[in-house]
């Protein structure tokens, strides 16, 4: 369906990816993974003609349609939002319009006769006819309700825009789909309905993901660009890091021979295989895992961050207690009221919110940084905190390079002791006097991060600790929570991490809280809490 032949990139003297040879079929759903900077929406932009390669081309199959996730969002906002969703087929848009035209004249021809039937044929042969009902249902799918179909574009807000873009791809079931974070500002419903589509989606997807759960939802095979190379593997992204770290752990074991690696490698794909069987992803359905033989597997180049969260001192009972909190926004829209509970020692808790201004608003107050429009909260004595916010903009507006910058939250001076939480965050060498306001948004979490090590706090607070991550850091986090000893407020919304480390849900609404110790997969799908979430956030 989609073919990339000899293709290169460089800009100057770097190498993007050289020498790419893709072939993308039918029925199959690509995920494109790589460390920050490594190409992957660049490369995306090349399959969908936005940008030019170095060398090579892009072959898609004669009379074949691709639809791309724009990302622009205001490129659409003078447009009825239906007629938004329908300009994704362009060619059917065009008809649809040419069509219009011809009917409006006042001294319509017999040439104009002829024409009106040329397009009405083909309009007919495009389902031209059901495109408002089809463009309606997707968009109420994405929870985009019916009074909004007609209204502008621009009326919408920013997460509903993003969804009125998603279903404009979706739209006439395109034959080859490019995807850049499509999760991004979704609910959980949403994307949950999302990988259900993508799952049953016949044709070819070709996804850039930082959503794990995702990615092991809907891809049968993974693009990795590593090595300024692009190499395409079989499976979800679960199994891919999976082979990935075992082959590099047999690289290392110079002792073992090559035939016991062999049968590791054999029994771990056949492992995976069966477990992928009996689950509804879109791996098991679609060929793979048994067809792959042990010499695909290769281990990965990718470094990953060494987050080990170590409480100095263990916490008492006492907790935190929460009593009858309350907040509003600016313009006094409430975010939430009536918040009260209190925490176990060893909870982890994930912190749901109709928005992320009412979560941060909720960690900004139990941290003394907001004050609440009512109520109260108390800290255990024993209680050490560590605090990452969502916005962090404010740490870094000094003019100091890594070591002095991370110097000021120790005690400890030493500028070898101060290198080796930097080294953890894979800042080393040069790296290290690198100017704090020039860092990007990853690195400057990746800086958070060693502050909060250092602290060696029992009380973990984290509000989207994985936004601006890559892949490999936001795994590194996941299981760095799952280790640890202490207690957990957090919110998320990366589904895998959510699931992995919280026992505990406490969802804020603006008409008081549902607080279930459950796993987050059971919370969102339990029918009688679903229904009780529809109930509170109204």
């Amino acid at each position: 369906m989609l073919t990339v032949s000899n293709l290169s990139l460089r800009f100057g003297k770097r190498i993007l990816f050289d020498d790419v040879n893709l072939k993308f079929a039918n029925n199959n759903c690509y995920g494109v993974i790589g460390a920050n900077g490594a190409g992957k929406s660049t490369f995306l932009k090349i399959l969908s003609g936005e940008i030019d390669p170095t060398t090579g081309h892009v072959t898609l199959a004669t009379g074949a349609r691709m639809a791309v996730l724009s990302q622009n969002h205001y490129a659409f906002d003078e447009c009825v939002v239906l007629n938004a969703v329908i300009m994704g087929h362009k060619k059917l848009w065009n008809i649809m319009q040419e069509k219009e035209e011809i009917y409006a004249k006042a001294d319509f021809s017999e040439e104009d006769g002829n024409r009106a039937s040329e397009l009405e044929a083909e309009f007919a042969e495009m389902n031209g006819w059901d495109a408002e009902t089809d463009a309606a249902q997707i968009l109420s799918s994405l929870g985009i309700t019916e009074d909004c179909h007609y209204k502008s574009v621009k009326e919408l807000s920013g997460n509903e825009k993003v969804r009125v873009l998603l279903a404009q791809a979706l739209f006439g079931n395109p034959d080859v789909l490019l995807l850049d974070e499509p999760t991004n500002d979704l609910d959980v419903e949403t994307i949950l309905w999302l990988e259900a589509f993508l799952a049953d989606f016949p044709n070819t997807v070709i996804v850039v993901s930082h959503d794990r759960h995702f990615l092991d939802s809907v891809c049968t095979h993974m693009v990795d660009i590593d090595f300024s190379k692009i190499n395409l593997y079989s499976g979800n992204y679960t199994f891919w890091y999976e082979s990935s770290q075992l082959a590099l752990k047999q690289r290392g074991d110079q002792n073992k021979k090559t035939e016991e690696k062999r049968k590791e490698l054999q029994s771990f794909i056949e492992r995976f295989s069966a477990n992928m069987s009996k689950s509804k992803q879109a791996t098991s359905r679609r060929k793979m895992l048994e067809k792959l033989t042990v010499d695909e597997i290769k281990p990965s180049s990718r470094r990953y961050p060494g987050i080990q969260f170590k409480q100095e001192r263990e916490a008492g009972d006492q907790i935190l207690t929460v009593e009858n909190l309350a907040a509003q926004a600016q313009d006094g829209t409430v975010l939430f009221k009536n918040i009260s509970f209190s925490i176990n020692k060893g909870d982890k808790i994930a912190v749901l919110g109709k928005s992320g201004l009412t979560t941060t608003s909720f960690f900004e107050i139990i941290t003394d940084n907001a004050t609440p429009t009512q109520g109260d909260f108390k800290w255990g004595v024993t209680i050490t905190k560590a605090y990452l916010p969502n916005d962090n903009s404010h740490f870094f507006d000094v003019n100091l390079n890594l070591i002095d910058w991370l110097r000021q939250y120790s005690t400890e001076k030493d500028e070898t002791f101060i290198r080796g939480f930097l080294g953890r965050m894979l800042f080393s060498g040069e790296e290290t006097f690198k100017n704090c306001k020039v860092l990007s948004g990853g690195e400057k979490v990746r800086c958070m991060t060693s502050r909060m090590i250092m602290t060696g706090a029992n009380m973990l607070l984290l509000d989207e600790p994985t936004n601006h991550l890559d892949l490999e850091s936001i795994t590194a986090f996941n299981n760095a929570l799952i280790d640890f000893k202490g207690t957990v407020i957090f919110t998320c919304h990366d589904h895998e991490f959510v699931q992995t480390v919280a026992n505990r849900i406490i969802e804020i609404t603006p008409n008081g809280i549902i607080d279930k110790m459950m796993p987050y997969d059971e919370y969102i799908t339990h029918p009688e809490i679903k229904a009780l979430r529809e109930k509170m956030n109204k």
